[in-house]
């Protein structure tokens, strides 16, 4: 996280007073913060929590030798320092953690190096310890700008039994830029200074106690007589916080604490990629799924009371299989292959079917025509299916991977067959229709040149037929275009081109959202949808088949929210 935390402290002669901080450091360690990291640099006091390695260095942050160095740094002179302001004593090298996961470096001292941090932190400690104080002084607030960034304090008292009131204030704060990422923190920060400062306090209040049984200061002080305001002010000044607490790894045990917050409270928030609204595909899965658990739920339902009614009865028979016939499986929604896919991907049928008969192939898929596949092989079948079945979206596939008799094109549009099962003749020369018949056949020079050599494809032979064969030099619609372009670019991975189908999906099915908007909801006439389809690019006799047939794998959801939206009082309403 982007911060800086830091603890401040009210001195009586000198005023709001920063003794400590801890930032973060995406860069190199500046100037005077020490460099090396080996041993021989002066390295000690190493230690490992969490993740984040301590280390303190042996030079300073803050200058402190010679009044040039002093002079140059932006605090403030030793002159108008007490024990009281001062953390860490002169030439301390205070205290630097690496965390070796992100290469980020927390570094701790008393004040910035830089001049405008040390701007921006002066400014935070004195609002903070002045006049941005909530009611009862002790307390968490919220307070900045965009210029001086936004500042998280929560202000406390430390019990000092030589201190006006028995007690001195400090407040611990945390400085950053993005005030929606501070507000968004508020809970996590109030609750672990909260426990930083009740371990102060806890520490503190037992010295105070220790104190006070050996020598009560509050009798002491009714029995001494009146002394000028400030000589009194200059005899309580000068009391340091280790003094307090009585604790001389009191810093590094801050610092340890401050890294740690920045950490954690730079991690627990993360910002996510929004997708924006589920997919057209997405939408028509989870129908799906919705559909099948209720079908489950009513045959589980149906069973059991059967079950109950036929549990006399059924004592003495052994129970029956039902033949499940593998023609019914038209929900493609709930059809997976049943073992390693024998096309490895659309690139790879290409390959092996070769370019024209693929061309041929690819074209009735998208025209939603009905795409048979005749063959021995069952697995071969099932594999060719899941490779074809991502060019179109999901609501526009039906599938019967393999049947025994013949399935009218309503039922399905990929359709898997025995190699003895009878097409019927209108079928054959139909132009909606496109068979693939698979011949076993040994190796021979028809296979395609560049095809892998796979063992499960070399003995068998592909022939494409059809109806209304799809000329080479006919354009087609432009997706298919787009598609070979894709699978002919040797420089794109199987897995770009799997996402170019998913852009282009997607891209077409806007047109056809579009589409299903401006005809069958506003009911448009003729003359207008013909500019649109211009508009939409689509204007081709194919394109616009294609996306007559693409607007059947439209949602239920999505017709159902278009149609209650136009439908719905309010939308008829003029805006004012």
């Amino acid at each position: 996280m982007n911060a800086i935390v830091a603890l401040c402290h009210f001195c009586e002669l000198h005023g709001p007073r920063t003794l400590f901080c801890t930032e973060v450091l995406h860069a190199p360690l500046p100037q005077g913060a020490g460099s090396g990291d080996g041993p021989g640099r002066g390295e000690h006091a190493e230690e490992e929590e969490g993740g984040i390695q301590m280390s303190s260095r042996l030079r300073a942050h803050s200058p402190a030798e010679g009044a040039s160095a002093e002079s140059s740094s932006p605090g403030p002179k030793k002159s108008d320092m007490c024990e009281g302001c001062r953390s860490l004593a002169a030439g301390h090298p205070g205290y630097i953690s690496h965390d070796k996961e992100t290469s980020i470096k927390y570094v701790s001292h008393q004040h910035p190096n830089h001049p405008q941090l040390f701007s921006i932190v002066r400014q935070a400690c004195v609002r903070s310890l002045s006049c941005e104080v909530c009611p009862g002084r002790e307390g968490p607030i919220f307070f900045g700008d965009e210029q001086h960034g936004f500042v998280f304090s929560h202000t406390f008292f430390i019990k000092d039994s030589l201190a006006r009131g028995f007690q001195r204030w400090y407040s611990i704060i945390a400085i950053m830029m993005d005030r929606i990422y501070l507000i968004n923190s508020w809970p996590f920060l109030l609750g672990k200074i909260r426990g930083i400062i009740d371990e102060l306090q806890g520490k503190a209040l037992k010295v105070f106690e220790a104190e006070q049984f050996g020598c009560p200061q509050r009798a002491q002080r009714m029995n001494t007589a009146f002394t000028p305001f400030l000589h009194q002010r200059n005899g309580n000044a000068a009391r340091s916080l280790t003094s307090l607490t009585n604790d001389d790894s009191l810093w590094a045990c801050l610092h340890t604490s401050f890294a740690w917050l920045l950490k954690a409270c730079g991690s627990r928030l993360t910002e996510k990629l929004l997708e924006g609204a589920p997919t057209e595909d997405t939408l028509v899965q989870m129908e799906q799924l919705a559909v099948t658990y209720l079908e489950e739920e009513s045959e589980s339902w149906g069973s059991s009371e059967a079950g109950e009614e036929e549990k006399e009865g059924a004592e003495g028979r052994e129970p029956t299989k039902c033949p499940v016939d593998s023609s019914l499986l038209s929900d493609c929604g709930n059809w997976q292959p049943r073992k390693l896919s024998v096309f490895k991907s659309l690139r790879h049928m290409r390959q092996v079917l070769g370019a024209p008969s693929f061309r041929t192939l690819a074209w009735h898929v998208l025209m939603g025509n009905q795409v048979i596949w005749k063959s021995r092989d069952a697995d071969l079948v099932h594999s060719a299916f899941e490779v074809l079945r991502t060019m179109l979206p999901v609501g526009c596939v039906r599938v019967i991977p393999y049947s025994s008799q013949y399935e009218e094109a309503y039922r399905c549009n990929f359709l898997g067959l025995g190699p003895h099962v009878q097409i019927p003749p209108h079928v054959l020369a139909s132009e909606f229709a496109v068979v693939v018949e698979v011949h076993t056949a040994a190796r021979s020079s028809l296979q395609p040149a560049g095809c892998e050599d796979e063992p499960s494809l070399s003995k068998h032979e592909f022939v494409v037929t059809s109806g209304s064969a799809v000329a080479a030099d006919r354009a087609g619609p432009t997706i298919l275009s787009k598609v070979e372009a894709a699978l002919t670019n040797q420089n794109l991975s199987v897995d770009v081109v799997d996402q170019c189908l998913v852009c282009l999906k997607e891209e077409w099915m806007n047109k056809v959202k579009v589409l299903f908007k401006f005809t069958k909801v506003d009911s448009r006439p003729k003359e207008d949808t013909q500019k649109l389809l211009s508009i939409l690019g689509a204007s081709e006799e194919d394109n616009v088949k294609l996306l007559k047939f693409w607007m059947t794998g439209l949602s239920k959801t999505y017709k159902s929210h278009l149609l209650s939206t136009v439908r719905s009082p309010m939308a008829s309403e003029p805006r004012s």
